[in-house]
């Protein structure tokens, strides 16, 4: 063995240093049988652990692709939602004039200025520079009456309807 022929002063060096001991008692040349029996066990489970951690190392760099990926996705997503509701906002705007409360607005508002219009003709009719009109000039007048009347008939009639709730299709 190798500490046969030391000194007792080597041996006394030998046991103050553990490191020194720890090495020579685990060398496979000073071991003991028992020793490297031990041991056996204790290096499967060291390189089953080495195993675990190398797959460890690899799961945690597949895992944080999957979070920079999903990160990504996350924001394109976002981006897409304001995208979404930008256009949606578009929408609402660009359809705003057809909405029903805009429509019913527009015909009540239909409904007064036809109106005015024919009393416009009433006026214009009763008021006159004092000349007679002739044949021609009244049958025309009465024509633009009778159609501006049409308008305005059927546009209260619409309007009449609408707060009846006899549109089909608006509440």
């Amino acid at each position: 063995m190798i500490l046969q022929d030391k000194s007792k002063q080597d041996l006394a060096d030998v046991l103050a240093k553990p490191e020194l001991l720890a090495a020579i008692a685990h060398s496979s040349s000073t071991a003991h049988p028992s020793i490297a029996a031990s041991q056996e066990p204790l290096q499967a489970a060291l390189e089953e652990n080495i195993a675990l951690a190398s797959h460890l190392n690899e799961l945690e760099a597949r895992l944080i692709h999957l979070r920079s990926s999903t990160q990504t996705q996350l924001l394109s997503t976002h981006a897409l939602e304001r995208q979404w509701r930008q256009k949606q906002s578009d929408m609402d705007r660009a359809l705003a004039p057809f909405s029903p409360s805009s429509l019913y607005q527009k015909l009540s508002q239909g409904v007064q200025e036809q109106e005015l219009v024919c009393r416009a003709l009433e006026e214009s009719f009763l008021e006159g520079d004092g000349a007679t009109a002739n044949e021609r000039e009244a049958l025309e007048w009465v024509r633009r009456y009778r159609e501006a009347k049409k308008i305005y008939y059927s546009r209260q009639e619409r309007k009449e309807r609408w707060d009846e709730g006899r549109i089909g299709g608006w509440t």
